[in-house]
């Protein structure tokens, strides 16, 4: 297949072009600097893809038609990954990326009739959550958007707004597009290498650093996981598959609750895990007072990722087994994050 991907240089596209290169497709990456496709190759060819099969187009998300000079032929799918991520994005900066760009390859992917792969989140999944926020959930065009951003931040509101534009829009023209929702993104599963700019990154540097004394939220909060090359086997198990799902939850159910994720990564970097917990809410108080988000690199809007919400994943795991892939195993990945992260850590 004829593979075009967004985001391609990030954590998840740069394993993502392994996946595909190595199972003999070809893969087209978006990307506004060109320059970036040798450190790509140099990626994919260190783990173990074929990077001679990665070729690059230069383009930009924030301007129609992806401001492609020409016109494109015989893509059979495009992935959509890029993104733009920061905490306390300002809300036009993230809706012209995150919303009107994800538009803008939509907009593409009806044009040349190929299927459409976009990535959202696991927070999708949880409708008590959406609810909370202000969603309407029965009418999403009639959600005032602007109390969400508010409420959640703008990283996180644009994610979720641009989910419903990008369902909208592709329910409207019938397109063929699946929505993968993944949850917190940890290590690969063998090597455990996982990118500086992911939010488990910061929690384990926050536990290795001693600033995580106490637990947020409460002994039923969890962070569900799903290591890197997972999400990335099951991307391009998407592209491909005669009959996919509309939509598919990415997430390990086994990742235990946040005080036992803690208790491993401890344990494999040789420290003491921490006992008490605080309230989200009174965590996310205390985190607005000036210049402690920064001291604590713990931000509010990050905190909403941790719920007590349960998860159905019956249709992943038959997922996995119709495509072959197995199931992550969470002593094992989370302790080759956690022993990746100690071999970066100074002494």
């Amino acid at each position: 297949m004829n593979i075009l991907i967004t985001g391609a240089t990030g954590f998840i596209g740069k394993h993502l072009c392994v996946a595909l290169t190595q199972q003999g497709h070809h893969v087209m990456a978006l990307m506004r600097n060109p320059d970036k496709l040798r450190s790509l190759r140099e990626f994919v060819q260190g783990s173990g893809g074929q990077p001679e099969r990665i070729t690059v187009m230069q383009g930009d998300l924030e301007k129609p038609g992806l401001g492609l000079s020409s016109a494109l032929e015989g893509i059979d799918c495009i992935v959509h990954l890029a993104a733009r991520f920061a905490w306390n994005l300002a809300p036009d900066e993230a809706r012209r990326t995150n919303v009107t760009g994800s538009l803008h390859v939509a907009e593409l992917a009806k044009q040349l009739d190929c299927r459409l792969i976009f990535i959202t989140g696991f927070m999708l999944a949880n409708e008590t959550h959406l609810a909370h926020l202000g969603i309407n959930l029965s009418q999403p065009d009639q959600t005032r958007w602007q109390d969400v951003y508010r409420r959640t931040g703008a990283y996180e509101a644009s994610k979720l707004e641009s989910a419903f534009a990008l369902r909208h829009y592709t329910q409207e023209h019938g397109m063929d597009a699946v929505e993968i929702q993944p949850a917190t993104v940890a290590g690969h599963n063998t090597t455990g290498e996982i990118d500086p700019t992911q939010p488990l990154f910061s929690l384990i540097d926050n536990v290795f650093h001693g600033r995580m004394a106490l637990i947020p939220g409460s002994p039923a909060h969890w962070l569900p996981l799903i290591p890197v090359d997972t999400l990335a086997l099951v991307i391009a198990a998407a592209c491909g598959v005669e009959q996919p799902p509309l939509r598919l939850l990415v997430l390990d159910n086994k990742t235990p609750n946040l005080q036992g994720l803690l208790r491993t990564l401890t344990m494999t970097m040789g420290m003491k895990a921490p006992r008490w917990h605080l309230p989200i809410p009174v965590m996310q108080w205390l985190l607005k007072l000036p210049g402690l988000a920064r001291v604590l690199n713990v931000y509010p809007e990050a905190l909403d990722f941790i719920q007590s919400q349960s998860y159905n994943t019956l249709d992943f795991q038959r997922f996995l087994a119709s495509m072959r892939i197995p199931e992550p195993a969470f002593s094992e990945y989370i302790q080759t994050t956690a022993q990746y992260y100690r071999s970066l850590a100074p002494e």
